[in-house]
């Protein structure tokens, strides 16, 4: 199989690469190295630095590499941003992602994975409930918004081009080489803040000093199974959550992520963020029916501690 990653430069994107590559595929990244990193790229892959909003030169890089399979995984992450610049969330999510899907079915590509998010797609997931692929959107920011009105232009391209697709409904990935620094990814800052033996800030759910808000973590390795998965046409489902099922407070994995690193647990309270859901908790039993168990939260976190004491 030719395939080509966009974003694989980046956290969830280069697990992908890897995994792809260790299976004996061809493999191309396309990513403007904005959030990505060049060091991510095996040297075995092909590195295209091009921005999804340069139409023109998206097309090139399908046209030059012409790979039969596409995962997309570029994107503009991060709620708080696209609440700020939904302009620039849009730019990014909805045209970007279209130049790709004209370039795609320009040069022959016969499927498209695409990182949806479940974690902010549903809105809010009532106590003790969790959603299901067919519970209905809710989406409540223009990051969500975006990745819907992706999802639905899928659904077009495969009706009036005959593109394939697969959408995975991502929880709150987690796992080594995601970037402490930005925005999204509060496993990360918070291994970060404890190596460096600083507080730990959970955000209010609904006042400060609550156990902030509750969201589902999934460890990348399971979303870089599920998207090779996808690719090589093992997941009978178009549409699939990716996730564990299990719900945890911001407080709790605060908690977890203190012991794991060996630091004195010292949280900082705070209001709550704009944008941001209260509760997202994903159904993933489909996920876990046709690919396996999950890895345990206690276990990823595990070896994220690992990696990031290594890196540091």
């Amino acid at each position: 199989m030719r395939l080509l990653v966009s974003g694989g430069a980046g956290f969830i994107g280069s697990h992908i690469v890897e995994g792809a590559l260790a299976e004996g595929h061809s493999v191309a990244v396309l990513d403007n190295l904005s959030s990505g990193r060049r060091e991510n790229v095996p040297a075995s892959a092909r590195l295209f630095e091009v921005d999804l909003r340069d139409r023109a030169r998206v097309r090139e890089v399908l046209t030059e590499f012409r790979p039969q399979m596409v995962s997309h995984q570029a994107a503009q992450a991060s709620v708080a941003v696209s609440v700020r610049e939904p302009h620039l969330d849009a730019e990014i999510n909805v045209l970007g992602g279209l130049n790709l899907l004209d370039a795609c079915v320009a040069c022959g590509v016969k499927k498209v994975v695409f990182a949806s998010t479940g974690g902010a797609l549903y809105g809010e997931v009532k106590e003790g409930q969790r959603a299901t692929e067919a519970t209905r959107p809710a989406p409540i920011s223009p990051y969500a918004i975006s990745k819907l009105a992706f999802e639905q232009m899928l659904d077009v391209y495969r009706t009036h081009h005959r593109l394939d697709s697969t959408v995975l409904r991502y929880g709150n990935v987690y796992g080594p080489r995601q970037d402490p620094e930005g925005e999204a990814g509060v496993v990360a800052i918070f291994f970060a803040k404890a190596l460096a033996r600083e507080a730990l800030h959970i955000n209010a759910l609904r006042v400060e000093g609550d156990s902030g808000c509750t969201r589902d973590y999934v460890y990348v390795a399971d979303v870089a199974r599920a998207n090779l998965a996808a690719l090589t046409d093992q997941l009978p489902e178009r549409v699939l959550n990716v996730g564990t099922g299990l719900p945890v407070t911001t407080l709790e994995l605060a908690t977890q992520i203190a012991r794991i690193s060996g630091v004195p647990f010292r949280p900082v309270f705070g209001p709550s963020r704009a944008g941001d859901l209260g509760r997202s908790v994903l159904d993933s039993s489909r996920f876990q029916s046709a690919l396996g168990k999950t890895l345990p939260l206690a276990e990823g976190l595990r070896h994220t501690f690992e990696w990031y004491r290594s890196a540091k």
